[in-house]
């Protein structure tokens, strides 16, 4: 027995990376780059808002390995009391730095699931 929630679901999110995708340019990405916090136009905050609704096991955070110097990016399990698994990525400097390395793996992770 199929579950046809799940195709739906499924058929949704192609179209929703889909549209996604077709947002992302060079000047979004350098706009990320440039004010990682924000303000945003409406092209980015878009892109930022799908990828804010990935699943916690696998979301990438910054963590501040000593703060206002060293940053560092982590990978959530999805386990309650469970430390997310450091990364060899980094280390950055500013938080900004990060957000940014954060926002470019996202930004591939997107690009690999409609490759």
């Amino acid at each position: 027995m199929r579950d046809r929630q799940l195709e739906v679901y499924g058929l949704f999110e192609r179209r929703a990376t889909e549209r996604t995708l077709s947002l992302l340019s060079d000047e979004v990405i350098a706009e990320h780059e440039a004010n990682p916090a924000g303000p945003h136009s409406d092209a980015l905050q878009r892109v930022l808002r799908h990828m804010r609704r990935a699943p916690i096991p696998g979301k990438l955070v910054i963590v501040a390995v000593r703060p206002w110097e060293e940053y560092r990016l982590a990978a959530l399990t999805g386990v309650p009391g469970e430390a997310p698994e450091v990364l060899d990525d980094g280390p950055y400097a500013t938080e900004e730095e990060a957000m940014h390395a954060v926002f470019l793996r996202r930004v591939a992770d997107l690009r690999a699931e409609v490759a």
